[in-house]
């Protein structure tokens, strides 16, 4: 067996992973970033691309923002749809702040980039990795270099597991020592990439009586949209004339409003579900991104979470190597969760506000109208959800 050492071992190189190497790079800390799959598929692998204004101060920040800045959209504000009729929330007014389009992937090239610049350790394919000694100052990484015939231990200070929902990380902590919450919404999204000029030049969040719909974008000249289908849905019951159509219903307005369409490049189906575990430490171990928790894509949570829990460990373990102080890594659960749970919150209700589950009804509907109403004429209730979208401080 080949035996290594380092400061940080990072399992998993999605956003999570690689901007907590990033950043322990900028504070000195040593790092080596493992990760299942090649550099092609998480450099391609298409996600949501809604960046809060913190998460874009961060990569600003950091000398990460020179791409983000050139390509990306930013959105001053968002369309609400219901009733035929549209109104517009503005965040710019409201809070002062804005978000920015710019898909996930992008974000990964980005720093993939900016890691192999400095010469930093990013190992791709790696296989049988697993995690141990974790309640000890010197857990461990066990894995395999693809061709390798002999295993590597990776002996660390601390890992971070930002290998995803289904990563080994999180299945690694005793089921005594964690406690998860778990929901799964009765319908999903069908979501298309269509090389068509985006119709609108904000997002389009639309309330129909047939179900939930999305108008988003990646560029000028392509577009990102969902509708609402239920979770067992099979794609080959979707032709593209079908989704266009279903699409047009879902936006249309009193006012004659004209979707745009084009040749569907991908389109995929997305289950809801919403996820978190606590605490989201065990030991040396600590769980950031999509490994402690899910949340529904509705209020383009995910990854700025992610950003949150990262930015927060490397400052904990920046204390730890800097000061000799433990406080910041005993705290980072809780202060983590805090946000999580608000987060939840958020996008749960933007869920249940603009999805029509089975066995909705008359009044259901009614209810969800009012909803919308109430909002669209409360400045109150806008600079609520204003607040939300745009991202809570990251404090």
């Amino acid at each position: 067996m080949e035996r290594q050492r380092t400061q940080v071992g990072i399992v998993g190189a999605g956003p999570a992973g690689l901007l907590l190497a990033h950043l322990l790079h900028l504070r000195g800390i040593e790092s080596v970033v493992l990760e299942a799959r090649s550099r092609t598929y998480i450099e391609s692998r298409l996600r949501a691309g809604v960046l809060e204004q913190g998460t874009v101060d961060v990569l600003t920040e950091t000398g990460l923002g020179e791409r983000m800045h050139r390509q990306g959209l930013v959105h001053e504000g968002v369309l609400l749809r219901f009733a035929g009729r549209t109104h517009r929330i503005d965040f710019r007014e409201l809070t002062g702040k804005a978000i920015t389009v710019y898909g996930q992937h992008e974000v990964v090239r980005d720093l993939v980039a900016a890691r192999l610049a400095y010469d930093g350790s990013l190992r791709f394919e790696v296989t049988d990795v697993r995690v141990e000694n974790l309640e000890t100052e010197r857990p461990r990484i066990r894995y395999r270099e693809p061709g390798a015939t002999q295993e590597t231990e990776l002996e660390c200070d601390f890992i971070a597991g930002c290998d995803g929902f289904h990563g080994i990380c999180r299945a690694s902590i005793p089921e005594s020592e964690i406690r998860c919450f778990d929901r799964e919404f009765p319908f999903a999204w069908l979501g298309i990439l269509a090389e068509a000029p985006p119709s609108s030049h904000e997002l389009i969040y639309a309330h129909h009586e047939r179900g939930f719909a999305l108008l988003s974008m990646r560029s000028p000249t392509v577009s990102r949209l969902y509708l609402q289908c239920t979770p067992n849905e099979s794609l080959d019951a979707w032709s593209d004339d079908r989704i266009w159509s279903e699409l047009s219903a879902r936006l249309a307005t009193r006012d004659g409003f004209v979707l745009k369409d084009g040749p569907i490049l991908q389109k995929g189906i997305t289950s809801m579900r919403a996820f978190v575990c606590e605490p989201m430490r065990h030991g040396r171990l600590f769980l950031a991104g999509d490994a402690p928790h899910i949340v529904p894509p509705t209020g383009a949570k995910g990854m700025n979470l992610a950003v949150a829990d990262v930015r927060w460990l490397a400052e904990a373990v920046e204390a730890f190597y800097r000061r000799s102080d433990e406080s910041l890594l005993e705290q980072y659960s809780e202060r983590c969760l805090r946000r999580v749970w608000k987060a939840e919150r958020f996008s749960s209700w933007m869920t249940s506000t603009f999805h029509r589950g089975p066995g909705s009804t008359d009044f259901d509907l009614r209810i969800q109208l009012a909803e919308l109403d109430y909002l669209t004429s409360s400045v109150s209730a806008q600079r609520s959800l204003a607040e939300n979208y745009v991202g809570l401080p990251i404090q």
